[in-house]
């Protein structure tokens, strides 16, 4: 005799579908949200089309905007970093962040006002952390690539002929085998891809739970010393003579000691302190790493060269996985491609429970709530993907976009939930009705 009993079986079963159900819905919010990360430069455009462009700036104007922007910081509000972002690929754009503020730069070097680009900033912290404390977002999504991974490993391992039937689609759509063999046919014509998103995925996330470990391990909790040997090591400087860092200089200097790379990106660590100093990282031609980063003083004085580019293999790896991820390494057809691709993987992550619920269905076990449930992520999702940016347009940059997507999702799925159980007990009520009057 069971000390379980089949209400408790029933129970867990449900709730093991729930969580399995949840498990889905945030990896196709990662999917989704990704999908449209692709174009995350083309979409600031649309959202702030009147920012100043240009296709490169002069050292001397790079240096106006940083002396510009740091004597203009507000009062009492220190900064750790400095970014300039330079005119790159689809985002021909100069800008500045710091803790504080991010501000559009003209050609000359003049500040224009500030950058509008929140929808797009949503979406790409939506897609990295899913709005999480960023530790545990990180790690979420991570585990979330890590999950899909599995799931494309083993839908292989449990579909011995899903290669040889690789172009073969039948048309029983009713009996749930088109909608079957759609999903199967999408997994193998995606399956490189599938493959290179969810690893590199898990590797992003996972990287800051296993930096974590290392650090407490072996670096006594120094997190930036457990990233030193891939990333580099901070420069131990202590120079009080600079206010403003020579970012001229150190972009001049790169052009003449490095002439075939491309500087997009530079970094000013410590902004006004003694231990400042300027990073300038730059694209290097044929090459996946996300780019090649060199250390200078606040000088301007060329310091090294971190060797992301030919440095150790683990290194070089490490390197490439941003772009492999997100698709930045082969322009707009490779963004292209990618958007196809993502498009594709999350109708293999929709389909994948309308199956399982379809199986379940014909087995005798219907579940209106959990398909109400699905039905109302795999539409929600995209549908509150276009609210946020409509009233993006339409409003500024001011939106509450986090708040609008979460609670949208949230009263879509309770509208779905309470529908479908008033549907069933309604028809509930019809079949006891058609019973008592036989």
């Amino acid at each position: 005799m069971s000390i379980i009993s089949k209400e408790a079986v029933r129970k867990g079963l449900s709730a093991h579908a729930v969580i399995g159900l949840l498990a889905s819905a945030l990896l196709y919010i990662v999917c989704v949200t990704g999908t449209l990360a692709v174009f995350h430069q083309e979409t600031q455009r649309i959202e702030q089309p009147g920012a100043p462009e240009m296709t490169a700036i002069a050292p001397e104007a790079v240096q106006r905007a940083v002396a510009n922007v740091l004597t203009s910081e507000p009062a009492g509000k220190p900064i750790t970093h400095l970014y300039v972002q330079l005119p790159d690929g689809g985002l021909p754009r100069t800008a500045i962040t710091t803790d504080n503020r991010s501000l559009n730069v003209a050609p000359d070097g003049s500040i224009t006002g500030p950058q509008e680009k929140g929808w797009s900033e949503f979406v790409a912290e939506l897609h990295y952390t899913l709005m999480l404390p960023q530790i545990w977002g990180l790690v979420t999504v991570g585990a979330l690539g890590a999950m899909m991974l599995a799931l494309t490993i083993t839908g292989v391992i449990a579909h011995p002929r899903i290669f040889r039937d690789a172009f073969r689609l039948r048309a029983r759509h009713g009996s749930g085998v088109g909608l079957a063999d759609w999903h199967n046919r999408l997994s193998v014509w995606t399956l490189p891809f599938s493959i290179a998103i969810a690893l590199t995925g898990a590797l992003i996330g996972l990287a800051y739970l296993t930096n974590y470990g290392l650090s407490k391990q072996f670096y006594g909790g120094d997190a930036l010393a457990a990233y030193a040997p891939i990333f580099g090591k901070e420069p131990e400087l202590d120079d009080p003579s600079v206010k403003v860092p020579d970012v001229a200089s150190a972009l001049r200097g790169v052009a003449q000691r490095f002439p075939e790379v491309r500087p997009y990106f530079v970094v000013v660590h410590e902004p006004g302190s003694p231990e400042q100093h300027v990073q300038v990282i730059a694209r290097v031609p044929h090459r996946l790493i996300y780019g090649e980063s060199y250390n200078f003083d606040a000088h301007g004085r060329f310091l090294n060269k971190v060797g992301m580019s030919d440095g150790s293999l683990g290194q070089q790896a490490a390197a490439s996985n941003y772009n492999l991820h997100f698709g930045n390494f082969a322009g707009l057809p490779g963004k292209i491609a990618y958007f196809v691709f993502g498009a594709a993987l999350c109708a293999i992550i929709a389909t994948g429970p309308l199956l399982w619920l379809g199986k379940r269905r014909r087995r005798g076990l219907v579940e209106p709530k959990l398909a109400a449930s699905w039905d109302a992520v795999m539409w929600g999702v995209p549908a509150l993907m276009l609210i946020t940016f409509a009233a993006r347009m339409a409003i500024g940059d001011g939106v509450p976009f986090t708040a609008i997507f979460w609670i949208g999702l949230a009263v879509i799925l309770i509208g779905a939930v309470v529908r479908a159980g008033l549907g069933a007990r309604g028809a509930g009520r019809g079949a006891r009705g058609a019973g008592s009057s036989d």
